[in-house]
């Protein structure tokens, strides 16, 4: 079944839909929305040696001019130094600003491809089309896209909205176990900070053995996040709450190399260390750091790290945080689950706040 929301981010308005199969039917798609324009396909070689031959197929029948252009796998393709290949190659196909950029794999793509959209002739057409249960929920919709530096992740970036977002839940049955447990993180962070009802379904679908539902899920991680961004386009308010876990998720994956935790097994141990120590000071209801470690555990996400890692180390480069205010941080805690807040502490106090009790 077709469903569709509207999105209005600072008058700027734009539709996601949501089909399972809708892959099946994108060129047509594409040629009903941008007759006569051409499409440049950015995506990575492992999407690409899936698809490729599926996107030729409806490309070429729906006689559309496009260009592939594909990037290594991985956070090495989502660096500053990617975005010249990525102009040459657009320039070279002769892009103009009416025509589009289509950014199809998962979040490292979206983001990267978002970057360049952007940028490239000061912003052309931008379709995100996510193939990851991760950037359904989380990546395809606010209009935040970046770059890492060697410095951090993300530090470089823009605002700039989708004209159109496509998802096809039919994805998600073919990603392997840990992609798929890497997009869960996102989907419980969303019930830890604003939904207790599907906080709860999670639970549930685990007690029953239920893999069903994943379309209604990624729909209602959507809307929430459309609700959530419609009132605060540039992070600066209520959006902030999406950042839960992403502190010190964000120092776990600058510190230990080799991608040795990914991005989502890393924010999971960031909400659940965080939640234990906001109820260690009295300032989360107790139990709710129990609740989240079943459920992350019932989804194959680890909630600590190694008893010797040096947390004092690991969150150096929270000195580099894009939510801090001077030499304050904005930390996400859970009330309790299904209601987040902000609370502010000294970047200097950030490795007692994590081990000490108060």
């Amino acid at each position: 079944m077709r469903q569709t929301m509207s999105v209005n981010v600072n008058s700027y308005k734009y539709t996601v839909t949501t089909e399972t199969g809708l892959f099946f039917k994108l060129g047509q798609v594409i040629s009903e929305l941008y007759p006569g324009r051409k499409i440049a396909v950015i995506t990575d070689d492992n999407v690409r040696g899936l698809y490729h031959e599926y996107l030729e197929k409806q490309m070429n029948e729906a006689e559309i001019p496009w260009k592939l252009i594909s990037l290594l796998p991985g956070e090495v393709s989502k660096s500053f130094s990617t975005l010249p290949r990525l102009y040459t190659e657009l320039l070279d196909f002769q892009l103009t600003r009416d025509d589009v950029i289509l950014a199809f794999g998962g979040g490292m793509i979206l983001d990267i491809a978002g970057f360049t959209a952007a940028t490239f002739l000061r912003g052309v057409n931008l379709i995100l089309f996510p193939t990851t249960l991760m950037a359904m929920v989380d990546a395809s919709i606010g209009g935040k896209n970046g770059a890492n530096l060697p410095e951090g992740k993300n530090m470089a970036g823009t605002f700039f909205q989708p004209d159109h977002v496509l998802i096809d839940p039919g994805f998600v049955r073919t990603l392997p176990d840990t992609v798929l447990a890497d997009g869960m993180a996102e989907v419980i962070k969303y019930g830890c900070v604003f939904d207790p009802d599907l906080f709860s379904d999670l639970i549930a679908r685990v007690e029953k053995g239920d893999a069903s539902g994943m379309e209604s899920i990624i729909y209602r991680c959507c809307l929430i996040k459309k609700q959530v961004i419609e009132q605060d386009g540039r992070d600066n308010g209520i959006a902030m709450l999406l950042n839960f876990g992403h502190t010190l998720g964000h120092c776990i994956e600058d510190y230990y190399p080799d991608s040795a935790y990914t991005h989502g097994q890393a924010v999971a141990i960031g909400m659940y260390a965080t939640t234990l120590a906001g109820e260690r000071r009295g300032l989360t209801a107790p139990g709710t750091a129990e609740l989240l470690k079943k459920l992350l555990i019932s989804y194959d996400l680890p909630y600590q790290l190694p008893a010797d890692a040096d947390i004092k180390s690991i969150v150096e480069t929270v000195k580099r945080d894009k939510k801090r205010r001077g030499d304050k941080l904005n930390l996400i805690l859970l009330e309790k689950i299904g209601k987040g807040y902000l609370y502010q502490i000294g970047k200097a106090d950030y490795a007692n706040f994590l081990t000490e009790a108060q």
